[in-house]
């Protein structure tokens, strides 16, 4: 059976669920009606990227590159792997996918990914490091198996940076979750990067970022991580990831980005007016990640929908979980989810808290590829 899909949203998406369900997928419509239609360099990437971890699949695109045809064969995995992801979206785009078929491959995925590590549209690598793979224990993923070192960093508009990944397989399946209960937080940790600019940039968000912290809460420890040369990157940037941990173990992230549109507008020791001061950026982070405290819910906004793809991998059993106001990308994946792997969700939500509690029964997705090793 060939499922028929229109338009370029959710493309990574469906991707990804089509793989993992063995179904043949035709997109048509990809931007057929923009200026430059058909699909879009990081989307061209991604393709390539399943094309190493991949065996027996077949992917048709035609002359415009608005119809694809995508056939999913067997997830590999493999060690020694090597992948450019480009500059046109950063490195965050591609760990997801990675991760989500990684567990499911017939051997585990060591990779090196280059590009732009981080920026304003994507997850930074960092709060993939701090926050996303610590989730992934909560659904029964050995930590130990799970790796993300950040060798060099890579800002937009040239990145150059490279980090390593490492998947571990899960032997059979995913354990489902009760977890609804996101506790108090107990203490703020995160990493403050600069690439090409005075290490200066860094110490000022961090002050700026515990002007606002400290009102609230004493335990704030924001590591700083300044690269120059080939460590960092092609572009001058700076940035800062954060994390709030709870007393029940939940990991709230948030991450905010500054880059320079033009190189030879920026040196090491001067600032460009025209974009954010990192005290600014500072306050900025700081105040995005008390308003993901304020939401509610077991994780933030941006990991609701790989929140709710793992609860519906998940074997046949009861998953309970908690999230603040759902998300545009979180509804779009619950949509998906229904239409890939025919699992429904129970939303109930909670008027007293601004949270919603949401309920299913796991399409029970086991590493079938596994079994040929």
């Amino acid at each position: 059976m060939v499922r028929r899909l229109s338009g370029s949203r959710y493309f990574r998406q469906r991707l990804v669920l089509a793989t993992l369900k063995a179904t043949t997928i035709t997109i048509e419509d990809i931007r057929s009606g923009d200026a430059a239609p058909g699909l879009r360099p990081h989307e061209v990437s991604l393709l390539r990227l399943l094309d190493k971890i991949s065996d027996q699949h077949r992917v048709e695109v035609n002359e415009t590159g608005t119809k694809l045809r995508y056939k999913p064969g067997q997830i590999l995995g493999g060690t020694g792997l090597e992948h450019d992801c480009g500059v046109h979206r950063g490195i965050g785009y591609f760990l997801e996918p990675l991760i989500l078929l990684g567990l499911f491959a017939k051997r585990p995925i060591s990779i090196r990914l280059k590009g732009i590590t981080n920026d304003t549209k994507d997850p930074s690598v960092d709060t993939f490091r701090m926050a996303t793979l610590h989730m992934l224990k909560r659904f029964g993923v050995p930590l130990e198996g799970l790796e993300l070192k950040i060798d060099s960093r890579g800002s937009p508009p040239l990145g150059g940076g490279e980090v390593f990944l490492r998947v571990p397989i899960i032997n059979s399946a995913l354990t489902a979750v009760n977890w609804v209960d996101e506790g108090m937080v107990k203490r703020i940790r995160g990493v403050s990067f600069s690439t090409r600019v005075s290490a200066q940039f860094e110490n000022r968000i961090i002050y700026a970022a515990r002007g606002i912290f400290n009102r609230f809460i004493p335990d704030v420890h924001i590591f700083t991580d300044h690269r120059s040369g080939s460590a960092g990157g092609r572009s001058p940037g700076y940035g800062v990831s954060l994390v709030a941990e709870t007393t029940t173990g939940c990991l709230l992230s948030v991450d905010a980005t500054v880059s320079y549109p033009h190189v030879d507008e920026m040196n090491e020791e001067s600032e460009n007016p025209g974009v954010m001061s990192p005290e600014d950026l500072g306050v900025q982070v700081a105040s995005m990640l008390l308003e993901e405290v304020d939401q509610g819910g077991v994780v933030d906004s941006t990991h609701q929908g790989l929140l709710f793809m793992l609860c519906a991998l998940c074997p046949p059993d009861v998953s309970k979980v908690r999230v603040g106001q759902l998300t545009t990308y979180g509804i779009e994946t619950l949509r998906n989810i229904r239409d890939f792997l025919d699992v429904k969700f129970f939303i109930e939500p909670n008027p007293n808290s601004n949270t919603v509690t949401l309920k299913c029964v796991g399409a029970g997705l086991h590493n079938r590829n596994r079994k040929h090793s």
